[in-house]
């Protein structure tokens, strides 16, 4: 051992003049190595632990370049920096892909040794994970989620009834501690009958209501006839969202639910098992198990003021991360809020994550949490995550070092979120201002696209001056929740921009489904040069706020309404103008229009299915009458092919006379080489399958 750090003292000396410093990286090398091209690390924590040797043992600022080997590198444990790890704006530390190179940072473990039962499923005994500490709740089959046991397979099981029993109130709107009683009579069911002692502590329930999900594990199970009571003891009961008669639930994580294939059930002994998949053999399968519960952390020194600082990752990717779901579950928390990211950023400055993948994760892929500045993600391809994509700030911040802000999300491509926590968005904004959101491609989450602001009502917020532009925001929503949009806001958020955004296919499972959703106590918002159409009850609603302007966006194609409000309030709530609303089914205006105080003139409404146009029950002329919209046209804006989703125009007279001014939309988006721009594309099978499920629930009523 001596002599290897006497070979690594003269690397060092060799170097030290130099104002940069190369260590090496390989799957085939070694941590007891100098860390030279011909001698590498193992691992990225041999290169941090040899920076640190290096700047302990030298005075003179360098910077660090950690140049990383193709292949695999498996982590039983996050990454972890902190604030000595850190470089200078003028010297900083960069871990990068080896030129050509795609290494992976894997924190899984690929499950082998599988024989097949006599029922055709696959089974294995993993002994460590008898024990709850090393147990999985996510699994993935050739790179792909696997299902989790449960109970329908397809759809949901409705709730019969539901009886809650204050345990201990507590001092806040929910109760600290309540069993709620869940009553059920159906059939599919009965599978739950034969459950053991520890078969029934693995059984657990989704259930879905609103903009939120509850999952919990069951306490009792209880039989009478054809009637089956459920009985979990936990928080109470949201008062603004609860779980309610003819609800809809799934029963996962018990053996009797793995009947189908693709699904997947580890039991209380270690075993797993799996049913495969057509096609799909031992020898041809991959299966992999998450067991680091997280990939990344930065954390500097909030406390003394000591930042992770001036820290680049390009190149490289991340996959797999776990999420093990605590004995009390998962209550119900609006975005997901409530959980962590895969990577994790605390206490950091001018951090970067460049042309990274962030993948199969339980949870988030990256937050930026408390105290974070001056950092950008750009060309980033996050997908297949358990949670959202970037969340930026959580809590309010108490002194200026705990603020976060400044971080840029630019060109990166978020797709695929929600698979463990569909309330999860695709980029949260919190209490955190200054932030810029800008040509990202968002699509394939079940609630909302981006996120911006934490204050509900009038309430000082420091959410402000947040920019999102030009950003293409698409097939959120399905049929799983609702309440939700392509664009969300909550409180006073002066400054904030959101223009040049492209936002289509939002569909919702009840109500809301909108395109702009300015909520509770939206304050100081600028939304203009949008183009939204294909949602499901607006194009814009504004739940109640102060002050908005919403101008020169185009507006088409709602199902139900194509503009929605909400609440009354005693001063100004919005103003909207020189606006195109173009639609062939579905009312113009809903909600309380003719009594919110607003101004509203100078926009183009166009029928492209018809002549009818009802105002709120009013006609044009009525609703003009009323003060409103008095410079406004029913005119054909002369789009090139609105019912094909071509918004160009072949005739700018009609919208001069609103004073519209046309924008190309088509920079929305990401930018870059081909592959990039194609790597944007959903695949086809998600976009039919959306399409399917929208033309099915407009035939249903969930109200």
């Amino acid at each position: 051992m001596r002599n290897i750090y006497i070979l690594i003292a003269i690397v060092f000396f060799s170097i030290s003049a130099n104002a940069q410093v190369e260590f090496f990286v390989s799957p085939t090398g070694n941590d007891t190595n100098p860390g030279t091209a011909e001698q590498p690390f193992a691992s990225l924590t041999g290169a941090r632990n040899a920076i640190r040797r290096y700047k302990k043992e030298h005075n003179s600022a360098v910077s660090f370049i950690v140049t990383i080997a193709d292949g695999v590198y498996n982590i039983k444990e996050p990454f972890v920096l902190t604030s000595e790890d850190g470089g200078t704006p003028g010297h900083p530390v960069i871990y990068k892909a080896e030129k050509g190179a795609k290494p992976v940072f894997s924190g899984g473990r690929t499950i082998k040794g599988f024989k097949v039962n006599k029922a055709g499923i696959w089974e294995v005994k993993i002994p460590d994970c008898a024990s709850s500490g090393r147990r999985f709740d996510q699994l993935y089959v050739n790179g792909k989620k696997a299902t989790l046991a449960r109970t329908p397979n397809k759809g949901f099981i409705r709730i019969a009834g539901v009886k809650e029993t204050v345990l201990e109130k507590g001092t806040g709107r929910i109760y600290k501690k309540a069993r709620q009683t869940f009553m059920f009579d159906d059939p599919q069911l009965k599978s739950l009958k034969n459950l053991t002692g520890d078969q029934r502590k693995l059984l657990r329930f989704r259930a879905y209501h609103k903009w939120n999900f509850t999952l919990r594990y069951v306490d009792e199970i209880k039989f009478n006839n054809d009637s089956i009571v459920i009985i979990t003891t936990g928080q109470g009961m949201r008062p603004w969202n609860r779980i309610k008669k003819n609800g809809r639930i799934i029963f996962e994580n018990f053996a009797a639910a793995l009947d189908a294939p693709g699904e997947w059930f580890l039991n209380s002994e270690g075993t797993l098992f799996y049913i495969p998949l057509p096609g799909q053999t031992p020898e041809n399968t991959e299966i992999t198990a998450p067991v680091s519960n997280g990939l990344l952390v930065i954390e500097g020194d909030i406390p003394n003021n000591k930042l992770a600082e001036n820290i680049r990752f390009e190149g490289i990717s991340f996959k797999y991360s776990r999420y093990r779901f605590p004995a009390t579950g998962h209550e119900p928390a609006q975005a997901a809020v409530s959980i962590n990211a895969a990577i994790m950023l605390r206490g950091t400055k001018n951090i970067t994550f460049s042309n990274c993948e962030i993948s199969n994760t339980g949870q988030h892929a990256i937050w930026f949490e408390k105290g974070c500045s001056n950092s950008l993600v750009e060309k980033c391809f996050l997908h297949h995550l358990g949670g959202g994509g970037i969340y930026i700030g959580k809590d309010v911040p108490v002194k200026d070092i705990e603020q976060t802000k400044n971080i840029r999300l630019n060109n990166n491509i978020i797709h695929s979120g929600g698979r463990e926590f569909p309330t999860a968005v695709g980029v949260w904004v919190g209490h955190s201002p200054d932030n810029e959101i800008t040509h990202n491609d968002i699509a394939d989450f079940y609630y909302t696209g981006i996120s911006l602001g934490w204050i509900w009502g009038y309430k000082p917020s420091v959410s402000k001056r947040n920019k999102v532009t030009y950003n293409h925001i698409h097939h959120i929503g399905w049929d799983l929740l609702s309440d939700l949009s392509g664009v969300y806001t909550l409180g006073a958020s002066e400054g904030s921009v959101i223009s040049n955004n492209v936002v289509h296919d939002i569909h919702a499972y009840s109500y809301g489904g909108w395109g702009l959703y300015t909520d509770e106590g939206s304050t100081g918002i600028l939304l203009e040069n949008n183009l939204v159409y294909n949602t499901k009850t607006g194009g814009f609603h504004q739940h109640y706020g102060k002050n908005n302007i919403i101008r020169n966006n185009i507006f088409a194609y709602s199902k139900m309404y194509q503009l929605q409000c909400t609440r009354v309030e005693n001063h100004r709530s919005f103003d909207f103008t020189n606006n195109i609303i173009v639609f062939d089914q579905g009312v113009v205006l809903y909600g309380p229009w003719n009594k919110i105080d607003i101004f509203m003139d100078y926009n183009i409404y166009w029928n492209t299915g018809g002549e009818t146009y009802d105002f709120n029950g009013k006609s044009f002329k009525e609703w003009q009458q009323s003060g409103h919209d008095v410079n406004s046209f029913i005119i054909n804006p002369y789009f090139t092919d609105a019912p094909h989703f071509d918004f160009t125009f072949k005739n700018l007279n009609n919208i001069q006379k609103i004073n519209f001014k046309p924008f190309d939309y088509s920079k929305a988006g990401v930018y870059g080489d081909k592959e990039w721009i194609k790597k944007a594309l959903l695949p086809g099978y998600i976009i039919t399958d959306f399409e399917k499920i929208v033309e099915k629930n407009m035939d249903k009523t969930h109200y």
